[in-house]
């Protein structure tokens, strides 16, 4: 008696769990009212940290505390370039993003790069994307790994806690 009631109770469900499992393996996210991306290098990426220490991660959970709902993308490389950026920007910001969180900079050892960060802003400005600057002075005084370079997950918390009211503000605009 239950070997049948299971057998029913697995033709029933099997179809629900194939189409769970086939949109987490195809990546596919909730949708919410607005995306936000998070673009630059590792401390954007939050290298040496999980992905949900990371400050997009912790500004995606402050943003929602907030009541707003909205699904913040980490396109954070590490050892990206500001050109490295504007290379796979129209791969890294799709079409339904609403605001931009740009950390440009900070592995640029060469002249071109301010002009590489002019034209991000531009081109999403041009799609209608508001940007939130995030310089890598946001960095300091805030609790570093042991290299000096990459946030903690406190860190990283600080710095989501620095940028909720800009980013919230940009959403409601």
């Amino acid at each position: 008696m239950f070997v049948k009631k299971g057998k029913r109770m697995f033709t029933k469900l099997a179809p629900l769990a194939l189409a769970i499992a086939l949109g987490v393996l195809a990546g596919e996210r909730p949708a919410h009212a607005a995306t936000v991306v998070a673009l630059g290098a590792s401390n954007t990426f939050g290298k040496g940290v999980s992905r949900d220490q990371a400050y997009p991660a912790q500004l995606a959970a402050r943003l929602r505390a907030r009541g707003i709902d909205v699904g913040v993308a980490n396109a954070g490389i590490n050892g990206d370039t500001t050109g490295g950026m504007l290379a796979r920007l129209d791969r890294a910001v799709s079409k339904d993003t609403r605001v931009v969180l740009l950390q440009p900079g900070g592995n640029d050892q060469r002249k071109g790069a301010s002009d590489e960060t002019s034209a991000i802003r531009d081109r999403l400005n041009a799609r209608g994307i508001r940007v939130v600057m995030v310089p890598n002075r946001m960095f300091a005084g805030k609790p570093h790994q042991s290299d000096g370079v990459h946030l903690t997950p406190e860190g990283y918390r600080l710095l989501a806690e620095q940028l909720v009211d800009d980013v919230a503000g940009a959403l409601a605009r």
